[in-house]
């Protein structure tokens, strides 16, 4: 399998969770199997290449340890091991990584990216830019991967308001809104937003208020896809807050 992407292209369609991405990945003789591997790698790779580069390793080599850890996840089914009942699934992915980075790296490298295994491209030049600008740079690589993979639940968390939108016929009010809901209350003036969506400064206001009632409900859905089944949903919410928080 090859492709090439960047986190602005998420999936348009998943599973009804991750964890259930994660069970069609393993069923590896199913129509659905390579189309669930590549949405688990679209949705999730950033943070990983992230903690990679945080932890030392060049751009050139984090491209490479990167690009071999996902093709060692395909073509040895490493995702065969995942189990919802053992925890959230940031840190399977994140603890899969570090084993790979203290005991197969050295010799996966010597067998060049995979040896004709499955393999997988990266817009590097894309995460580099992004890893450029990353106000963070004290932070700690496991406490750089949980931001990033926080900041990837809210692109995620985006991505599906801008379809439902979308799907409504209703793209537009979208684009005009999406300023509203990572703004704090009072930065942002009714009287614009009514401008744009063509109502009065009332009608405005409820529907700001209604999309981000469906922000925090959607983003608390992508977080909770990502958790064991009856697992501390509002601490893992404190959790992401926090590090989102950090400088």
């Amino acid at each position: 399998m090859s492709s090439q992407f960047s986190s602005g292209d998420a999936p348009k369609v998943f599973p009804n969770t991750r964890w259930s991405v994660v069970l069609a990945a393993t069923q590896r003789h199913s129509p659905e199997s390579a189309v669930a591997l590549e949405a688990i790698c679209r949705a999730y790779w950033y943070p990983l290449y992230a903690y990679v580069r945080r932890s030392g390793q060049s751009a050139h080599d984090a491209q490479d340890l990167t690009q071999e850890f996902f093709a060692r996840l395909l073509a040895q089914h490493w995702l065969d091991t995942a189990d919802r009942e053992k925890g959230r699934l940031r840190t399977f992915l994140i603890v899969a990584l570090k084993n790979f980075m203290n005991k197969e790296w050295r010799r996966a490298s010597a067998q060049k990216r995979g040896g004709g295994q499955a393999h997988i491209e990266f817009d590097t030049a894309f995460a580099e830019s992004l890893y450029a600008v990353v106000p963070s740079a004290k932070l700690a690589p496991d406490d750089l991967f949980d931001r990033q993979w926080a900041l990837t639940l809210l692109e995620l968390t985006l991505k599906r308001l801008q379809e439902e939108f979308a799907a409504a016929g209703k793209a537009g009010d979208f684009e005009a809104l999406k300023g509203c809901l990572m703004a704090a209350h009072g930065t942002f003036y009714y009287e614009a937003v009514a401008e744009k969506l063509g109502v009065n400064p009332g009608a405005a206001r409820v529907t700001v208020h209604r999309l981000r009632k469906r922000f925090r409900e959607v983003y608390r859905e992508e977080i909770s896809q990502t958790l064991a089944e009856g697992a501390d949903l509002e601490g893992e919410l404190r959790h992401l807050a926090a590090v989102l928080a950090h400088e």
